[in-house]
């Protein structure tokens, strides 16, 4: 079985882990584990010590913080293009927010010492991983503004956009419910917002399957900071090869 799985799987479906050099990939492919990530798996929790960091694959991850009163909202997700862990080489060891899966499927797990063993060669997995975390940090800093200036419906938009940008397909397995917590909004903002995009004919909803349907039409109903993140990584990665799901 576990041979069946690693033929289908490959860590070059992670888009940072495409672009390293053979040599720097050689070197971390021994220690590459390929573990399931399944739909609500906690990946850490608030203030853990990495042990780990998981490039995904096919699954979606989302980081998110958690209140007291256990209200939460998403400040990124990170799929195909990126890693999660960055608390581990930018020197926290741990961090203030929950990792969650949204999306199920697979990824590559590998232990926190192997990557900090290549990290500190200070070679091409250094700089690599440095750009990609100011792209992180834009799209962070770009869903607070959004949260807290834009309506729901653009919130909606954008999300599906960033999703859809880390899915091979333009279906998603998500409730309202879930959408709801991830933005930090109430569960009946996210029913008329994807009803009226349902009735203008942009996605299909059914029992926590929606479609799109017309990609552009979410783009032009969306606000400006779907384009930012999209540039943004664009920008800095784009000489990397790993921006290939963000065209300019």
């Amino acid at each position: 079985m576990a041979d069946k799985l690693s033929a289908q799987h490959n860590p070059k479906q992670n888009h940072l882990l495409a672009v390293l050099p053979e040599d720097v990939l050689m070197r971390l492919a021994p220690q590459l584990e390929l573990v399931p990530m399944r739909l609500g798996d906690v990946i850490y929790e608030y203030a853990e010590q990495l042990q780990h960091v998981y490039f995904p694959t096919t699954a979606i991850v989302s980081l998110h913080y958690v209140m007291e009163n256990g209200a939460s909202a998403e400040i990124a997700g990170v799929g195909n293009e990126g890693i999660v862990g960055i608390s581990l080489f930018m020197g926290g060891n741990t961090t203030p927010s929950l990792a969650t899966v949204y999306t199920g499927g697979f990824g590559y797990r590998l232990k926190a010492r192997h990557l900090m063993e290549e990290f500190n060669r200070t070679g091409p997995l250094m700089r690599l991983l440095l750009r990609y975390t100011q792209a992180l940090m834009t799209q962070m800093s770009q869903t607070a503004v959004c949260n807290r200036h834009h309506s729901v419906e653009q919130q909606l938009c954008r999300w599906l956009l960033l999703t859809l940008d880390k899915l091979p397909s333009n279906e998603l397995t998500m409730t309202q419910e879930l959408i709801a917590s991830m933005l930090g909004v109430r569960r009946e903002g996210i029913t008329e917002a994807a009803g009226n995009l349902q009735r203008a004919a942009l996605i299909s909803y059914r029992r926590g399957h929606i479609t799109v349907l017309d990609r552009s039409g979410l783009e032009s109903r969306t606000c400006e900071c779907y384009d930012v993140v999209k540039k943004e990584f664009y920008r800095l990665l784009s000489d990397t090869g790993t921006a290939k799901q963000f065209p300019n």
